[in-house]
């Protein structure tokens, strides 16, 4: 099958609607605007459609996004976009990103410079990547199918054949964090002969920790986990439960109205982001804006469901793993137990950012990375 270019071109019917939209907008009575504790704080949320309306220029990040390389590709009779880029050194090692939910292709955009020209970083040229960012099947620009379950596994294997079938990469990196982990990890788990190794900023919800009892042999950081993890399951976990039973629902509210839409994705930049990363206005409705032109916020919810109902086990992971793990982040793993499932041999901490990672610090995360390549090369 043929790999095609792409650009990114809005039509301007679908910006004059959106900006309809939101000036016609209605929001409920009795907005809280004090804090966080009830949703989206309504100030913030006041301050982003002001923005949206009034300062926001789509033509103008449209143009910039255009900037790389994109590009799709039919697997499995979905068009999947993805940003192809090429590592500036000689024998650049091939590394595919994987983003998550509410983020976007976008969650890698600010690491191309530094990993494909790590020279004008003031690194070593032979420590260059060639870097593929895909939309998810479902998110982004890239389309999705009804014909067969579209979760972590599948993903995984319809990146093995974008990477190897579409680009000629026989063997290279998988990384990734949020949903985006577990696609890297499926790769790794289910196609271990084509993976040089994984890289991951998270390792998902440790289930198997979630009951486990206070008994005096348990590590100290296993009952942490287990204490944060119910909790956080008890007060922020409404979202995945709705998306993973019926997000149809959902999705009908949400993809008539942007303000909606806005309101659902920044309350999780908030929650799970880290307030000193100071991610910008314009980032987050870049984001935003991606879901709404596509439409395809219905399809993106979806994968928690699909995940929940149709997603096969996974096992020990045997190829090298990097873990970067980020301070501000959303139920960072316990360490002794990542070693005891992975083959990890390397383990970094950002001391700034949170669930968005490359997002909010890019820098600690491809320091992360080339650490990692190094290990790599060494074993």
């Amino acid at each position: 099958m043929s790999v095609r270019s792409f650009s990114i071109d809005i039509p301007q019917s679908d910006i004059d609607d959106l900006n309809e939209r939101l000036r016609d907008s209605r929001l409920p009575k009795n907005l809280e605007t004090n804090d966080w504790e009830r949703g989206v704080n309504g100030k913030h949320l006041l301050s982003a459609i002001g923005y949206w309306k009034n300062k926001y220029n789509w033509r103008k990040v449209e143009k910039e996004l255009n900037d790389f390389h994109h590009f799709k590709t039919c697997i499995s009779g979905v068009d999947i976009h993805f940003i192809h880029e090429k590592g500036k050194g000689q024998n650049s090692i091939p590394i595919i990103f994987s983003h998550g939910w509410p983020d976007s292709f976008l969650r890698y955009t600010q690491l191309i410079p530094i990993l494909t020209d790590p020279e004008r970083f003031g690194r070593n040229s032979k420590d260059s990547f060639d870097v593929v960012i895909p939309s998810l099947p479902g998110f982004g620009f890239s389309g999705y199918s009804t014909e067969f379950s579209i979760n972590n596994e599948t993903i995984a294997d319809m990146w093995l054949e974008l990477m190897e079938s579409r680009l000629g990469y026989e063997k290279f990196v998988a990384g990734g964090g949020d949903i985006g982990s577990g696609v890297s990890r499926y790769l790794a788990f289910k196609h271990p002969q084509h993976i040089l190794g994984i890289h991951l900023t998270d390792v998902g919800i440790v289930r198997e920790l979630l009951g486990a009892p206070a008994a005096k042999e348990s590590p100290v950081e296993y009952l942490s986990y287990t204490k944060a993890a119910n909790e956080w399951l008890r007060n922020e976990a409404g979202y995945m439960n709705m998306q993973a039973t019926k997000p149809q629902t959902l999705a009908v509210s949400l993809s008539d109205s942007p303000v909606g839409l806005a309101a659902w994705i920044l309350e999780k930049f908030h929650s799970w982001g880290d307030p000193a990363s100071k991610l910008s206005m314009e980032e987050l409705l870049t984001n935003i804006s991606i879901y709404w032109f596509s439409n395809n916020i219905s399809s993106a919810a979806r994968i928690y469901y699909e995940n929940s109902h149709f997603l096969n086990p996974l096992g020990r992971i045997l190829v090298p793993t990097g873990i970067c793990s980020f301070q501000a982040d959303i139920l960072p793993p316990p360490r002794n137990w990542v070693e005891s499932n992975f083959k990890v041999i390397d383990w970094a901490t950002a001391s700034t950012g949170g669930h968005f990672s490359s997002m909010e610090n890019p820098e600690a995360y491809a320091d992360s990375l080339f650490i990692f390549h190094t290990k790599l090369h060494q074993l």
